[in-house]
């Protein structure tokens, strides 16, 4: 049960970043000045309702499947899932949470452009990851 609330909930937020990355947040630049304030108080109020579940479920399973990795047949695999999600998690509040709080204050094409550069970063760690999450799956 814990590998497949695992397995789901890393392809769900896959599919989520590959949507912020390919089409929401290069919208951002579209957005009109006098209505980005808002614009951007609004996202980040609705995304945390859509990416929180399964983030949470995410790393409260990818946990216990760390803490059990000694028991798997496939424990690098399990350790190399977990290092990519600290990693996920470590350019989400080095890089993603002070880029969307400057940009919470009004757009600026530089802090726009470096979200965007950053982002590909977790983009590819959270496609590692559910990589790993169907190869876990397949394998155990």
């Amino acid at each position: 049960m814990t590998l497949w609330a695992h397995a789901i909930s890393t392809l769900v937020m896959v599919g989520v970043i590959w949507f912020v990355q390919v089409v929401h947040y290069p919208l951002f630049a579209l957005v009109s000045e006098k209505t980005y304030r808002a614009y951007q108080e609004s996202h980040l109020a609705r995304t945390g309702w859509v990416v929180g579940p399964p983030m949470l479920l995410e790393a409260g399973t990818a946990s216990a499947l760390f803490l059990m990795s000694e028991e798997l047949e496939a424990d690098w695999l399990v350790w190399v899932s977990f290092l990519l999600l600290v990693l996920v998690w470590g350019l989400t509040a080095v890089f993603s949470v002070p880029a969307h709080g400057r940009l919470a204050q009004g757009f600026d094409a530089k802090v726009h452009r470096r979200l965007v550069a950053t982002n590909w970063l977790r983009t590819f760690a959270w496609t590692g990851r559910g990589v790993c999450s169907v190869w876990l799956l397949i394998s155990l």
